[in-house]
């Protein structure tokens, strides 16, 4: 292994995943410097660096560790949150708070996504999954990504939430374009502003007619002596849900489909076998990891992997990476749909597990089983465009064609 990185890159630039995810850097990484530290670009939010974890058993040891590595904040630091970026609504929402007040949070949403609520969707899903891909044509080109793979996710979190029918289709169209654009851009700023009033007004609704959705229940949810959240908090919580119940699940399923085309040999065996399909959800998590990355603050200074961290200092660590682990997953880069073990990280680990995950996976699911029904194959009608983005990252468009089996 050569002891010079692949290529520099900027893991603080979306941009610098419109390629594709930089696996030969984070495989020199993984080597040569499992503890790095990322100096300040001229487009690093906040305009410090940050170190970057790359190796399994390092990710997910910091993980475990809340009393040290926060998701809320830590020393000196009036920020923090769970991006790079600080985010002043550390301390306040599901993913940048730490426990007892995380715990509390998380109990107001919980029961949407029990096993037995999200069990009560598959009908549904299964139904609409049905409708849509009867509508392909053998020989018809289309752009799987936006077709197909975005449809189930965004109905199931929006039945999830209570997010009315005509509603649907205009609000991923604008979540999609805020994870395409720069942040600091006019554009993503103005984006951020809608998806902020069709929450309020989403609360307003509820607030005034309460269902039996969960974002209702949210609405109307008193955390200790009376204590409502704010709409400002409220906000943040549907900003929050939508993206992470809509849009990871989107991505998994087109990284998944383009995974299968590449692996020919993997998809005659699914459509042999439709039994693998639960294992195939794991290795589609694995491969596609749509959260790439994750960010906690130092509490107090400490030593890691030898390095001392001081109180306040950014952490990262890159479950995509983790899940390409050479001395945790054997042939970390082939694809196998049979892979057993598959403890990956692509839904997390310990307090800030996914939430979502019983839902992640009954939706891939339900799409193999129907695509596998459908008598299809796909193959690539053009060459797949990755989303500039560091955090939410996967497919934006997958051109396809659609063969009769």
């Amino acid at each position: 292994m050569s002891t010079v990185p692949p290529a520099a890159v900027d893991l603080s630039d979306g941009r610098s995943f419109g390629g594709g995810f930089p696996h030969d850097f984070f495989t020199w990484l993984r080597a040569e410097a499992p503890l790095w530290w990322h100096a300040p670009t001229a487009t690093t939010p906040d305009g410090e660096g940050f170190w970057v974890l790359s190796r399994y058993a390092d990710v997910d040891a910091v993980i475990m560790d809340a009393a040290s590595f926060s998701s809320d904040t830590g020393g000196d630091r009036v920020g923090g949150g769970t991006a790079i970026k600080d985010e002043p609504t550390a301390g306040k929402v599901l993913n940048h708070t730490d426990d007892p007040y995380h715990k509390r949070l998380r109990a107001l949403v919980n029961k949407g996504f029990t096993v037995r609520a999200v069990a009560a969707l598959e009908d549904e899903l299964r139904r609409r999954c049905r409708a849509l891909l009867d509508a392909l044509d053998a020989g018809e080109e289309l752009d799987f990504a936006h077709r197909v793979s975005r449809e189930i996710p965004t109905q199931a979190i929006c039945i999830v939430l209570g997010v009315p029918e005509g509603d649907r289709e205009r609000l991923v169209d604008l979540v999609d374009a805020g994870i395409e654009t720069p942040s600091d851009s006019v554009i993503a700023a103005e984006q951020a502003r809608e998806l902020r009033r069709y929450a309020q007004a989403l609360i307003e609704t509820k607030r005034a007619q309460p269902d039996a959705a969960i974002f209702s229940t949210i609405v109307h949810a008193e955390l200790a002596d009376g204590v409502r959240l704010n709409d400002a908090e409220l906000r943040s919580f549907f900003a929050l849900l939508f993206p992470a119940g809509a849009e990871t699940t989107t991505r998994a399923i087109s990284g998944g489909l383009l995974a299968l085309i590449e692996n020919p040999a993997a998809w005659a065996r699914l459509c042999a076998e439709p039994t693998l399909a639960r294992g195939a959800v794991e290795e589609i998590v694995r491969w596609t990891t749509p959260s790439v990355y994750k960010r906690r603050t130092a509490t107090r200074d400490l030593e890691l992997l030898g390095q001392p961290i001081r109180a306040g200092e950014k952490v990262t660590f890159w479950e995509m990476s983790a899940n390409r682990d050479e001395r945790v997953f054997a042939d970390p880069f082939r694809f196998d749909i049979t892979r057993s073990p598959n403890k990956h990280l692509g839904f997390g680990a310990g307090v800030h597990f996914c939430l979502g995950a019983a839902l992640a996976r009954l939706e891939i699911k339900v799409m193999l089983e129907e695509l596998v029904a459908r008598g299809l194959d796909f193959e690539l009608a053009g060459q797949p465009q990755w989303m500039p983005n560091n955090r939410l990252f996967g497919l934006k468009a997958l051109p396809v064609r659609a063969i009769a089996r």
